[in-house]
């Protein structure tokens, strides 16, 4: 047996024999000389360890050109793919939060494919600031003197706090010592940015004289930070902008207000809670207001910094800033969607993240009584699909205890639970995968960010040979994590 062992396995094809098939040069060509040898190199590696010769017959050199071939295909392929975001998250950190409006892709395409004036004044003929394209847009929808821009909120409070309270104390109250996705804490930022943290008031009550009597000729900053992420409710208390912003003035401290995810109109159009926004941030008096660009705004990752112009030049002075500014790509793509807030009654219509929040739940049922069909007959005999009414939520911490009215399906197993799991675990069998949540026993497709349905319905068509629809256990799911 041994012996037969040995002259099959000597039968494998060499490297050099597959790298003359006419695939193998095709793939040469393409991927390389060096990485077409190693896959096939890899692969009978493989084949040699799980060798069984009473089962196995030495695959052919063009079967190991094919297969070589699939593994390259998939090796060149983007860890950062497409996916369906059927989860009910809005906004979903994991899956790459808000989707850009398309002025704001054409726009990012042009800054790749040509060179640009980024910091160069054409009309002047000199060198200018690359803040100088937002800048404005800012000022004139936030009502503020002057503005600035880094590459994401957490920046934009570490900067603003070195800057102003660096060395000195920044007062701020218990119960908005936050803590994001990531293991953001302000209390560590706080503390990175070289600021001496002062609480004061309690967890769920903070009042005018707390911040009183925490002033010292020591005190660089009041920082105000907005729960964006979570809500205390009951018997509490906290000091509005406006009436801080006077306690600010008085004491002769700059007032930092952080929103975090910033909005810049009313979202009660779209049925959701009344939101701060930051124009009333900076008519309440914060001396400076910060807030993201990736999230409830609908533009590419960013944090602004708005607010009064002395407190704006010496962050901008500030060496740090060099370290924390955006590239020409991600200016443009803010440009473009900035520049969309000009028109607000058909804002809507061009961005995403508000075309989602819009839709209506009778909408997205419709469309669910449409998919109904394809998806029970991908999914087979051995599950129910039924029309389900559910709650989207906002996501990446933003209003956390808003739920939009929506409609998915909801697919049960008519056996084990485990047969659900079965499914999740073909997720790499679909090209574009769908990503659902699982909750109750029950696989949760809502449909309120499934904008390319013909597409979809491709990928439905994949399963009937033999793939599953991909899930995972959504961070929006009781047992999830936090989107």
């Amino acid at each position: 047996m041994k012996d037969r062992r040995r002259v099959e396995l000597r039968d494998l094809p060499s490297v050099d024999a597959v790298l003359k098939t006419d695939l193998a040069a095709t793939l040469t060509e393409r991927f390389g000389h060096e990485a077409t040898a190693n896959a096939i190199r890899a692969l009978l590696t493989e084949i040699r360890a799980a060798w069984n010769s009473a089962h196995s017959t030495p695959p052919t050199k063009e079967q190991l050109a094919h297969r070589a071939h699939t593994d390259l295909e998939r090796e060149s392929r983007s860890r950062m793919r497409p996916v369906f975001n059927l989860t009910g998250t809005i906004i979903h950190t994991n899956l790459g939060r808000a989707l850009l409006a398309e002025p704001a892709i054409e726009a990012a395409i042009q800054a790749m494919r040509e060179a640009v004036a980024l910091e160069f004044d054409v009309t002047a003929g000199r060198r200018g600031e690359r803040d100088d394209h937002v800048r404005d847009l800012l000022c004139e929808l936030t009502g503020a003197e002057h503005a600035t821009i880094v590459n994401n909120n957490a920046a934009a409070v570490l900067l603003t706090l070195n800057t102003l309270a660096g060395g000195r104390e920044a007062i701020v109250s218990r119960g908005e010592l936050i803590e994001i996705g990531g293991a953001f804490r302000m209390p560590d930022i706080m503390q990175r940015a070289g600021a001496r943290l002062i609480e004061v008031g309690t967890t769920n009550r903070t009042h005018p004289k707390d911040y009183k009597s925490a002033l010292t000729p020591q005190s660089g900053v009041i920082l105000k930070v907005h729960t964006s992420n979570y809500r205390i409710l009951g018997f509490t208390t906290e000091v509005q902008t406006r009436e801080l912003a006077a306690i600010a003035r008085g004491a002769n401290v700059p007032l930092l207000h952080d929103l975090g995810s910033g909005v810049l109109i009313d979202l009660t159009r779209y049925g959701l809670q009344r939101e701060p926004t930051v124009r009333e941030a900076v008519a309440h008096g914060a001396d400076v207001v910060t807030f993201s660009g990736d999230k409830l705004l609908g533009g590419p990752q960013a944090g602004f910094i708005v607010g009064k112009r002395s407190v704006i030049e010496a962050i901008n002075r500030n060496p740090m800033k060099r370290a924390l500014r955006v590239d020409k790509i991600r200016l443009a793509a803010i440009e473009a969607t900035l520049k969309l807030y000009r028109n607000p009654e058909r804002l809507a219509q061009c961005l995403p993240t508000l075309q989602s929040l819009a839709r209506t739940q009778s909408d997205i049922a419709a469309q669910a009584r449409r998919i109904l069909p394809a998806v029970h007959a991908a999914v087979g005999g051995g599950f129910t699909v039924d029309i389900c009414q559910c709650q989207s939520q906002i996501g990446s911490g933003a209003m956390p205890l808003d739920t939009v009215p929506s409609a998915g399906l909801c697919i049960r197993s008519k056996g084990r639970d485990s047969e659900l799991d079965s499914l999740a675990a073909k997720l790499r069998a679909v090209e574009k995968p769908i990503i659902g949540r699982i909750e109750d026993h029950s696989l949760i497709l809502d449909f309120r960010c499934l904008t390319n349905e013909s597409e979809f319905l491709a990928m439905l068509s994949s399963l009937k040979h033999g793939n599953a629809i991909s899930t995972t256990s959504a961070p929006n799911s009781p047992t999830g994590k936090a989107p």
